[in-house]
């Protein structure tokens, strides 16, 4: 009975972040990842920016099949991003920290962002925004994620309010795009996950990443030729490409690998589940061989031996399951406490106590068969 209530409590909690986890391979992300491909650029010249850029972005339209090309601080599920303390107010309290992505001329359509409301920034915007102190944008204007506007003004328009940065910092608000996740993959699942902004910036040595806009099945092709071309203008720089299909799988692999490992603890669990209820019930049948010989003996079939062992499993695995809900509730608060784990749905708890039940009425069965050819004589053999 313990131990088919300590493997419903994790078996619960476990099926429970599996789930959770698997929902997490699918996180949306408002850009067109299957036409992108990002390059990374380092070992640059700082003091040669402002030329190097555009040459770089100018090398990159011009590949065959290219549509856009524009250069950013930071990707979605990549590497390299500030992350800021924003508010509403300069008196206001912060949110957890929003990222801060700083995009060249023609980012908005070559990522694919979608506007919800209002607009992107326009050329001259782009042209007099570069960093300032605190590697913020000179700029005063920026653009959010609908989960950061709910966040930050709920049930309200956030078009034309003040946006503050550290609570120094000041930018007004001009566009709302749909949600895009931020960069890195520890806030995967999270519930600031989509908190994100927007600045424009012209061409700045932070600007260390390109994306580049082309159709799914020329990904490859395109990713070649960038690098040969970018390598060709400045040799002494190091080149690292990648679709973004395959920057999202870099970003999930840790989610991957718990899920996998998380499956593999369950079908562990319930194969010794199973084996003890096999052992023990093939105890019980030793045990008993000269009671189950005397009810033979007495008019009782072969039917009737072997639904007294399913029934008598059953009712140890229901106390069992009664047990393992009451610990899989108590392990949920646990983990809720101090791995944020969001509350366990009830639903996994009839699931798991089917899943039980099953697996006990299937091991107890070779036992039970067994002692159902037990023969009448056993029970005069120690007469």
């Amino acid at each position: 009975m313990l131990e088919i209530a300590l493997a419903c409590a994790v078996f619960c909690n476990a099926v429970f972040i599996i789930g959770h986890r698997a929902a997490e391979l699918g996180m949306r992300n408002a850009v067109d990842e299957s036409h992108l491909t990002v390059i990374g650029v380092d070992g640059s010249d700082p003091r040669m920016a402002s030329t190097d850029i555009p040459r770089n972005l100018a090398a990159l339209r011009s590949i065959p099949g290219v549509t856009g090309a524009a250069g950013v601080t930071a990707i979605p599920f990549g590497n390299g991003s500030g992350v800021d303390n924003v508010s509403a107010s300069a008196e206001s309290k912060a949110t957890p920290g929003a990222a801060r992505y700083m995009i060249g001329r023609d980012a908005p359509q070559v990522l694919g962002l979608r506007l919800v409301e209002g607009r992107f920034f326009h050329d001259d915007e782009y042209a007099g925004s570069l960093l300032r102190g605190g590697m913020m944008p000179s700029g005063h204007v920026v653009i959010v994620t609908r989960a950061l506007a709910q966040r930050l003004w709920p049930g309200r328009p956030a078009l034309g309010r003040q946006l503050w940065v550290g609570g120094e910092h000041d930018f007004i608000v001009i566009g709302v795009v749909a949600d895009v996740a931020r960069p890195g993959s520890a806030t995967i699942g999270q519930s600031y996950a989509y908190y994100a902004t927007f600045f424009p910036l012209g061409a700045d040595p932070a600007m260390t990443q390109y994306v580049v806009r082309s159709a799914p099945q020329d990904r490859q092709r395109v990713l070649r030729a960038a690098e040969a071309k970018l390598y060709a203008l400045a040799p002494h720089t190091v080149i690292r490409g990648q679709t973004f299909t395959q920057l999202r799988d870099k970003a999930f692999t840790a989610t991957r690998s718990m899920v996998w490992v998380l499956v593999l603890v369950c079908l562990v669990m319930l194969a010794v589940t199973a084996f003890g209820i096999v052992g023990l019930s093939s105890f019980w049948v030793r045990q008993r061989r000269r009671q189950i010989g005397i009810r033979r003996a007495i008019g009782a079939t072969r039917a009737n031996i072997l639904r007294y062992f399913h029934t008598e499993n059953f009712l140890i695995a229901t106390l069992g399951i009664a047990l393992g809900m009451a610990l899989s509730w108590a392990l949920n608060m646990y983990l809720m406490q101090h791995y944020e784990l969001p509350r366990l749905p009830w639903i996994y708890l009839p699931v798991g106590a089917v899943a039980l039940w099953l697996i006990g009425q299937l091991a107890v069965l070779g036992p039970a068969l067994r002692a159902s050819r037990v023969p009448p004589v056993v029970a005069t053999r120690s007469v």
